[in-house]
C-alpha cells in the first residue's frame, strides 16, 4: 500500500497552490494522510479530490472546518496516529508522542504523522516512531517543499522524502 503524507499546505496564506508533483503523488497512492494547516476549503477539497481514501486532522490554520484533532488510521498492518502537533517547539516531539502512546494499538506497530513545525522529522522517541513529512508547498518558515510516501505491508513501513 503506498500512502502519501503531508502537512502545512497553508493555501492561500503561505503559498498560492499545491505544486503539481505533490498533486501527482496524491492521485498515485492508495491513502493520503494530512496533518493539518490546509488553511483553506479550497485546499482542503482539492486534495480530498485527489485521493479516494485519506486521513485528515485540523491544524491550528483549520478551525473552521470540522476535522478532528487526532485520528487514526490502520493501513498495512501499522497504525497511523495523525495530530497536527500544535504547540511551541520547545515540547514537539514529547507532546506528539504523549498523544501517539494514547492512541497506540497493542497488536501492531504505531507511527506518529505530526505537522506543525514545517520541518521534516523522521525519529524514534520512546519507541514510537514519529514522521513530520514538512510543509508540501514550502510554507515558511520551510526552506523547501517537502512531504513524505511510505510503503506499508505486512507491518513493515519504508518511508522516503520527497522534494522539488
Amino acid at each position: 500500500m503506498r500512502v502519501a503524507l503531508l502537512s502545512d499546505t497553508h493555501i492561500k496564506s503561505r503559498a498560492a497552490h499545491l505544486p503539481h508533483w505533490v498533486r501527482e503523488e496524491l492521485r498515485a497512492a492508495d491513502h493520503a494522510i494530512h496533518a493539518g494547516d490546509f488553511d483553506s476549503r479550497p485546499a482542503l477539497e482539492e486534495i480530498r479530490s485527489l485521493v479516494a481514501d485519506h486521513t485528515f486532522v485540523g491544524g491550528n490554520m483549520d478551525r473552521a472546518f470540522d476535522l478532528p484533532e487526532v485520528a487514526t488510521a490502520d493501513l498495512g498492518g501499522v497504525r497511523f496516529v495523525v495530530t497536527h502537533g500544535t504547540g511551541p517547539d520547545a515540547n514537539y516531539e514529547s507532546r506528539v508522542v504523549a498523544i501517539v502512546d494514547e492512541y497506540a494499538a497493542a497488536d501492531r506497530p504505531t507511527v506518529g504523522v505530526s505537522g506543525h513545525t514545517h520541518g521534516v522529522l523522521d525519529t524514534t522517541v520512546d519507541g514510537y516512531r514519529l514522521l513530520n513529512p514538512g510543509s508540501a508547498t514550502g510554507a515558511w518558515p520551510a526552506q523547501e517543499a517537502t512531504m513524505m510516501v511510505a510503503e506499508v505491508a505486512d507491518g513493515d513501513l519504508d518511508v522516503e522524502v520527497r522534494r522539488e
